[in-house]
């Protein structure tokens, strides 16, 4: 039987039907971001399905596809953090609480659509040599080491935003299965492509010293920033070593 933590984390990071899961409290969604990385392991596993059924297209049709495919599955949700975070930091330089602000503005502006393009652009292109070369273990273990990162980054760094459900899941994580959990996911990814985690690893210190200098912490826009930095950052230190 699929532990109802599961289905709860697949609901919270991507846009699958999951079974109504009736009332839950906030240590529930503390438990279910012990799932993050199996969730991203089933995006991984559900990005393999276009080239199962379009085994001949070009890889960077293939590419583009898996691309649009990714921001699908999670309607788009880290990429907001992202662009709301990447705002933030120009529009809110030097000023705490007006990073806060702009981060809580649903609109986006210039430094967000720059950093969605520079982010999916990568991605993209970096998906295209790991095709174009066979490498789709590591295009299925992106999105493991994306969410593996949330974990850390909440392990490692306060959370600065009262209410919410990320706040929820800093305060009741436990913390003990979730080291051992965020130390699997990582050592995984040393073991598939070592110039790959060393760069993901050094992308997610410089975005986490970022936070701590301007915030003091993180949000769960920054958190879904590392998400999207992490596997940019992840697919092309795989496709820099393996091309």
């Amino acid at each position: 039987m699929i532990p109802t933590h599961l289905f709860l984390a697949i609901a919270f990071l991507t846009r699958l039907p999951v079974p109504v899961l009736g009332k839950l409290e906030a240590p529930d969604f503390a438990r279910a971001a012990l799932y993050y990385p199996l969730v991203g392991l089933l995006i991984g596993a559900l990005l393999y399905l276009p080239v199962l059924v379009f085994p001949h297209a070009p890889p960077l049709l293939l590419a583009a596809i898996l691309t649009v495919l990714w921001a699908a599955l999670t309607g788009g949700l880290h990429l907001d953090g992202l662009a709301d975070s990447a705002d933030a930091w120009l529009g809110g330089f030097g000023d705490a609480e007006k990073t806060q602000r702009i981060l809580k503005d649903p609109l986006v502006g210039a430094a967000g659509v720059i950093a969605l393009v520079g982010v999916l652009l990568l991605k993209f292109a970096a998906l295209a040599v790991l095709l174009e070369h066979h490498h789709w273990q590591v295009i299925l273990l992106a999105p493991v080491i994306g969410r593996t990162l949330i974990l850390l980054l909440f392990l490692t760094t306060p959370y600065v935003r009262a209410g919410g459900l990320a706040s929820a899941v800093t305060q009741h994580l436990p913390r003990t299965a979730a080291w051992w959990i965020t130390l699997g996911g990582l050592l995984l990814g040393l073991a598939v492509s070592s110039a790959a985690i060393s760069l993901t690893l050094l992308g997610f210190w410089l975005l986490r010293r970022l936070m701590l200098q301007r915030l003091q912490g993180c949000t769960g826009d920054t958190a879904g920033a590392s998400v999207e930095s992490g596997e940019m950052f992840w697919l092309l230190g795989a496709a820099l070593s393996f091309s």
